[in-house]
């Protein structure tokens, strides 16, 4: 199915990148957590309201609920985590395929016994497998932060699914740099479609939430796709979650099969 060796390899070429931005989620997370406190929150609501509210709303800190689980949803999973993952895997997928192809080491790899197919199936499992212990990392870090600081106070049900939501977000990102890497010989082509397109999302999305008159915009972005607000309150978000896997899924197809099928300059 998979090789092995191609595998560790992926994991001793991308383990530097993987940790920085963990240990990076790692510090940000507990500070986001321990600044929560119910009795200044209407303190921290009219700073809030003195600053530019176009700068506020396009970093989704403009509707902050009373409870621990809107804090977080808006100060960690409203910005933070739409940005620093995506650094990740930006450069994993232009690693996974293109940068083979365009280094040369392809040619060396299509000369053993692995064929096209388990060399793509192997580089798309780790892109899958290694974003999500990312994300499971944040997940188990927050729940243990939050139950030794305020016990009994994190909804953890809704925790798991803002968790759950943005690692389906992230399958679908991720499929976008997989197909790049697999449609594209030189990594500069790469990198301009796995990274352009998904940072060019998260741009009209902020730009969408700016005020109603960029409030169409969202129906540019599949950042729309993951929305806090209804995570938390439980309206609507099993049709997006199930719009993200199905994109997911088509996005790595098409990149299997686009890479069985084209000629490589070998």
């Amino acid at each position: 199915m998979i090789s092995k060796p191609l595998f560790k390899t992926a994991i001793k070429q991308n383990f530097i990148v993987f940790l920085i931005i963990v240990a990076v989620l790692m510090v940000y997370l507990p500070i986001i957590i321990t600044m929560y406190d119910p009795s200044t929150q209407e303190s921290l609501n009219q700073i809030l309201d003195v600053m530019p509210q176009a700068l506020i709303a396009a970093m989704g800190f403009s509707e902050i609920g009373g409870s621990l689980i809107d804090f977080i949803a808006s100060y960690f999973y409203g910005f933070l985590i739409l940005l620093l993952p995506m650094i990740y895997v930006i450069i994993v997928c232009n690693r996974s395929i293109a940068s083979l192809v365009d280094k040369g080491s392809m040619a060396y790899l299509l000369s053993t016994p692995n064929t096209r197919g388990r060399i793509v199936r192997t580089q798309a499992l780790f892109v899958i497998i290694s974003t999500t212990v990312m994300i499971a990392l944040v997940a188990a870090a927050g729940l243990a932060i939050s139950n030794t600081v305020f016990p009994g106070e994190l909804d953890v049900k809704a925790f798991l699914l803002l968790n759950l939501g943005a690692l389906l977000l992230y399958y679908a990102i991720t499929g976008i740099g997989f197909l790049a890497s697999c449609l594209f010989n030189d990594t500069k082509y790469s990198l301009m479609v796995g990274a352009g397109l998904p940072v060019a999302f998260l741009v009209i999305q902020m730009i969408s939430d700016v005020g109603e008159e960029t409030r169409f915009l969202k129906y540019f972005t599949m950042f729309t796709l993951f929305d806090p607000d209804k995570i938390i309150t439980g309206e609507g978000f099993i049709l997006q979650f199930a719009a993200l896997v199905i994109i997911a899924a088509v996005l790595y197809v098409l990149g299997y099969n686009v890479f069985n099928k084209r000629d490589l300059p070998l």
